[in-house]
């Protein structure tokens, strides 16, 4: 307090009273009040204050001093501002209301609104607690390749292209290669986009998307889900301790957020589809699970809930078979509470030969692109097991956000290309 400063950045919003001109000042790390006062500055200045526009570029000198009405929030006491640039329009997102769409088209300057700024930094800081998790915990980061001959899940939902002549498709994950990368160093983690071409729109489907994705050798199921669990709880805690600011802003009820601590109730796939039948749910065995019945079976708990042990036939071709039951799959998904639905998807994989080229044909896909995949298990096969977390869906659900589309700067949607 008392110290002269200078605040580069851009004019947020504005209101004079009398001699006073209030000016909100944004630098990209955050807003502050800038009071311009009639007896303390030029008469030029005073009226060049109360004539700027919004999103103006600003550099403003002042002293720093405790606000007049709000103990412990400080301002900036103007005495010198020069203007660097003035929008050469009206700024078209103005404090009113604004539809959907419109905000969507000016993507591009909707990121410089309060709400945009809080939900970017908290997505850097969950971005920020992964890398820093599995670096911390014995992985090392592999990347994956963007461009890939094969698909994971079959091609009915890629974005095909042509490659030097050859077909090749943006990868809708990047675990294939990291069963490589774990059989090279243990413990291996990609982190990267991917790519889904699912004509859907939902609010939680985006087309390009990020996802981390580790993968351990030596690990089984009841393994993978400790991970899992242990990773979510620390994600969730880094973003508590860091970013209560922009939880506040956006919001967003932390009670929810306390609870997700360790343990994670685990259920199996039937004991879902009981849930289901009990809430008035026409489920039966063998039904797959959308946005609306995890939605309904998540209700139940505090936090996230573990659901592992599908139907096989509703897994890809890579997932284990449980031997006590081999119609089911060493699989687990993670349901977030307050009806946000899957964040983590994973499970052991099927680390015997024969079996995986006997699914890989159950499947129908073409064995010549798997062939360095299968490489896999003919050299030192191994039991291992792993997972993928959606960063905008965990974005959301941490943020409270209604729909996946203010979860990345720029989205890619169905029928969204730009800006």
């Amino acid at each position: 307090m008392g110290e002269k400063v200078t605040l580069q950045g851009w004019l947020y919003n504005k209101r004079s009273s009398g001699k006073l001109h209030f000016l909100e000042v944004r630098d990209g790390s955050g807003i502050c009040q800038c009071v311009v006062f009639k007896g303390e500055v030029s008469p030029e200045l005073f009226a060049r204050a109360d004539h700027l526009t919004q999103e103006t570029s600003l550099r403003v000198t002042g002293t720093v001093r405790e606000h007049g009405k709000l103990k412990g929030t400080f301002e900036v006491g103007v005495a010198e501002l020069e203007v660097l640039a003035e929008p050469a329009r009206e700024y078209p997102i103005s404090p009113k209301e604004h539809g959907t769409d419109f905000l969507m088209d000016n993507r591009h300057l909707w990121l410089r609104s309060k709400r945009q700024w809080a939900i970017l930094r908290v997505r850097a800081e969950i971005v920020a607690a992964v890398r820093d998790y599995f670096d911390s915990n014995g992985f090392t980061l592999v990347d994956a390749p963007i461009f890939t001959p094969n698909a994971c899940e079959g091609t009915s939902n890629l974005f095909s292209t042509d490659y030097h002549g050859d077909p090749a498709y943006l990868t809708q994950s990047g675990q294939l290669y990291m069963e490589a990368a774990a059989a090279a160093l243990g413990k291996a983690y990609c982190f990267g986009p991917t790519f889904r071409a699912e004509k859907s729109k939902t609010r939680r489907h985006l087309a390009e998307f990020w996802m981390v994705e580790p993968e351990v050798a030596f690990l089984d199921l009841d393994g993978d889900m400790d991970l899992a669990e242990d990773f979510l709880v620390s994600v969730v805690s880094r973003v508590l301790d860091k970013r209560r600011k922009e939880l506040e802003i956006l919001e967003r009820d932390t009670k929810p957020l306390e609870r997700v601590q360790k343990p994670f109730p685990r259920i199996r796939y039937h004991e879902a589809i009981e849930i289901l039948r009990k809430a008035g749910h026409d489920a039966k065995v063998g039904d797959d699970f959308g946005g609306d019945e995890e939605t309904v079976i998540s209700q139940g708990f505090d936090r996230p809930v573990m659901v592992h042990r599908y139907p096989i036939d509703l897994k890809a071709f890579y997932f284990k078979r449980d031997p006590k039951d081999l119609s089911l799959a060493l699989n687990v998904d993670v349901l977030a509470p307050e009806g946000y639905g899957e964040v983590i998807g994973g499970g052991q994989r099927e680390e015997d030969l024969s079996k995986l080229e006997q699914s890989i044909d159950v499947h129908k896909l073409p064995r010549e692109a798997f062939e360095w995949y299968l490489d896999l298990r003919r050299y030192g096969s191994f039991p291992h097991a792993g997972f993928g977390l959606g960063i905008e869906r965990t974005v959301a659900w941490i943020c409270g956000l209604p729909h996946v589309r203010e979860t990345i700067p720029f989205p890619r949607m169905l029928n969204r290309l730009h800006p």
